[in-house]
């Protein structure tokens, strides 16, 4: 089985295209229409240096990409079973998978990366070696509230997202003994609750355009599954502020493949290896089933863990229980749903899931995932 997988923001390079730009000229005529400027000059010389600005980046990662996938299908090699993208480069899957043609991708690409350039202040780091758990606990207890996960890119490479002066405040956090914090090279706190009002705006224009459902399933970074056709506006607009969970996503490809009795192949269509070398760690860090016999002498060590994330969990639904009663309404950060009322308590589900259930919804929400409105 095989995975086509798109890169996003971080993979831009001056000199990216190359001879797709030569190769499909209609489209590069289309791109140009559609942005009001050259995407061959963009990509190729950066006169202006903006390459490296959300606004510009965006767009010229979806061509490139998008460009790259034509050449692959039309270079003879089959359509893939899946279809993925790590961020913007989630727009080009869609796309691959017929959700939307080229240009009207690009239009929302471009609305998008207009949306997120507007929001200034923020800050991202990438932190290595430290888990969710681990991160989560650092910020919680040095009252770095603002600070979000943006990214679970690799089991040790995760992207935390906030205000920048916070960010400043959590880089020695994440310095001590084999932790390490990465500062990157971005304006904003993408990812994070600080792009809801992006995200808003772009679901509204998102409502302008017709999207089909996909031919080809394409794995959300929202869900780290497959889009469902009728949530595919909602799901889209919700990535602008929530994580990307690329981790996850490309674990369940491996798993699902793995129940088929098959292996799942990743190939990187557009610039750069990122993805591939986040595939091929993500595997690495896998832990897959042990011997019998290796599982009962770690089993103490798993039983403690399990404690732990039990714990955790049972601590945000005291305090979720503690102060909102049963039938407040709340805000979704996933979806784009007003209609949000608590019909329950919330409660640990399935040992270590913090969760209430949603009147209007008919379901569980995770207690991370949701605000009092």
């Amino acid at each position: 089985m095989k995975t086509f997988v798109f890169p996003g923001q971080g993979s831009q390079a001056k000199g990216m295209g190359g001879e797709l730009f030569e190769r499909y000229p209609e489209r590069v005529r289309q791109a140009d229409a559609v942005l009001g400027y050259s995407i061959r000059q963009l990509c190729l010389d950066d006169p202006d240096d903006q390459l490296g600005r959300t606004q510009f980046t965006q767009p010229a990662l979806y061509v490139v990409n998008a460009l790259s996938y034509f050449a692959r299908i039309d270079d003879g090699a089959a359509p893939p079973d899946f279809l993925a993208g790590h961020s913007l480069g989630e727009f080009d899957a869609l796309m691959a998978a017929g959700c939307y043609d080229f240009e009207t991708g690009l239009k929302l690409v471009k609305k998008r990366g207009a949306l997120m350039g507007q929001v200034s202040g923020g800050a991202m780091a990438a932190v290595l070696n430290a888990s969710k758990e681990q991160i989560e606990a650092l910020l919680a207890e040095h009252g770095l509230d603002d600070v979000g996960l943006a990214n679970y890119n690799t089991p040790s490479q995760i992207v935390i997202s906030g205000p920048a002066e916070q960010l400043a405040k959590a880089e020695p956090l994440f310095r001590q003994g084999k932790m390490r914090f990465y500062p990157l090279n971005t304006s904003g706190a993408f990812h994070s609750k600080f792009m809801l009002p992006a995200r808003e705006k772009f679901a509204k224009y998102l409502k302008t355009f017709k999207l089909a459902a996909p031919k080809i399933p394409v794995i959300s970074n929202v869900t780290a599954r497959e889009y469902e056709a009728g949530e595919l506006a909602q799901t889209l607009s919700a990535q602008i502020a929530s994580t990307v969970r690329w981790s996850e996503s490309v674990q369940y490809l491996i798993e699902l493949a793995a129940e088929r009795g098959e292996e799942m192949t990743f190939e990187e269509i557009g610039h750069g290896d990122v993805l591939t070398r986040l595939v091929q760690t993500i595997k690495l860090q896998t832990r897959k089933p042990e011997p019998e016999a290796a599982q009962a002498s770690a089993a103490p060590a798993a039983v403690a863990a399990a404690e732990a994330v039990r714990g955790d969990a049972a601590g945000k639904v005291a305090a979720w229980n503690r102060a909102h009663p049963v039938g407040t309404r709340v805000r979704s950060l996933l979806i784009d749903r007003t209609d949000l009322e608590t019909r329950s308590e919330a409660l640990v589900l399935f040992g270590h899931r913090a969760a209430v259930y949603m009147k209007g919804y008919n379901g569980y929400f995770d207690l991370d995932e949701v605000v009092p409105a």
